[in-house]
């Protein structure tokens, strides 16, 4: 079994485009892949683990995984995310690998795929909550994908973090940025609003902020449970995993993503609608990326090599205790 570091798959070189169709596919293709429920698991003091298991299929032979998210708020960073990939059709266990790359560029790009897909015609005008490497990797995608495309990005202040973000999107000339110090102000005017911040304990925002036409896009879904009862409609990556949100019969509209793409469910049907987007974060993104990666691995001459193997010393006999 190797051992695939965050350095390891950084190594790679994936690009912001690779990321979204990879996500792409996974979405357009969810009903051929095997999901649970994830295993979510709170402790005290704002801390939480979650289990997250899968099975992808494809053409030329299936894989499975599981990857494990923990939260420790006084951990730099806090949250921190290992995946386990193996072989599905024998059992064979191939790697463990760092998550927190995965995750974040994952989840971007899912975001960047609602936008794309949800959006009103001719947007231009996105607010941007919460300031990581999700928030990060969103835009990353998007303006990747959208280059024809000149974009107003308000970023919501939060001590010297707005400056940083604008900087690392310096070399992008489609993106122009404006920092604002009110949440009123970040989501007022703004067509797309996407929230990377992973806690709020209460709602954030009033009703009437929200513009005619708006896409939310609450990537941690917290804060916004209010927009559950007046947007006109809301998309999920999988039902399983927001059935129990306590708004969940009150939705005027709900579908999944997937069934969108697939042309089995509406989505926008005109720029006045509101919706609302609550892509949970689903370990199929996880294990699909993973599967590519340690492809990655496989197909290149001497990438294996520079791979730690690891003995995990499996038990042999019938009986061993």
């Amino acid at each position: 079994m190797k051992i695939v570091s965050f350095d390891d798959i950084r190594s790679v070189g994936i690009s912001p485009e690779r990321c979204y169709e990879w996500v792409s596919e996974m979405i357009a293709n969810k009903k051929d892949a095997f999901l649970p429920a994830k295993t979510h698991m709170n402790m005290p003091g704002n801390i939480f683990c979650n289990v997250m298991p899968c099975l992808v299929y494809y053409s030329d032979g299936n894989m499975g995984g599981v990857k494990v998210v923990t939260r420790y708020p006084e951990r730099k960073s806090s949250l921190d995310s290992k995946i386990l990939l193996f072989n599905a059709d024998s059992g064979e266990f191939l790697a463990l690998m760092d998550g927190n790359w995965i995750t974040a560029m994952r989840t971007g790009a899912v975001a960047a795929h609602s936008v794309i897909h949800l959006a009103k015609n001719n947007w231009n005008v996105i607010g941007m909550i919460g300031l990581g490497n999700v928030a990060r990797a969103s835009l990353l995608v998007l303006a990747s994908m959208v280059k024809d495309r000149q974009l107003t990005v308000k970023l919501l202040r939060y001590k010297n973090q707005a400056e940083l973000f604008a900087d690392r999107f310096r070399e992008f000339p489609n993106l122009e940025f404006k920092i604002v110090d009110s949440m009123e102000e970040c989501i007022r005017g703004s067509e797309v609003i996407i929230s990377c911040a992973t806690y709020f304990e209460n709602d954030v925002a009033m009703d009437d902020w929200f513009d005619e036409g708006t896409l939310l896009v609450p990537v941690h879904t917290r804060g916004f449970t209010n927009c559950d009862l007046f947007f006109d409609k809301v998309f999920a990556d999988d039902t399983g995993h927001v059935d129990h949100f306590k708004n969940f019969s009150k939705f005027r509209y709900y579908a999944e993503v997937s069934d969108v793409v697939n042309g089995k469910a509406a989505g926008r049907e005109n720029d006045r609608e509101r919706i609302l987007a609550y892509n949970i974060g689903i370990s199929v993104h996880d294990i699909n990326y993973a599967a590519h990666i340690y492809q990655f691995f496989e197909q290149t001459p001497g990438a294996f090599e520079r791979l730690t193997d690891a003995e995990m010393h499996d038990p042999t006999d019938k009986f061993w205790v």
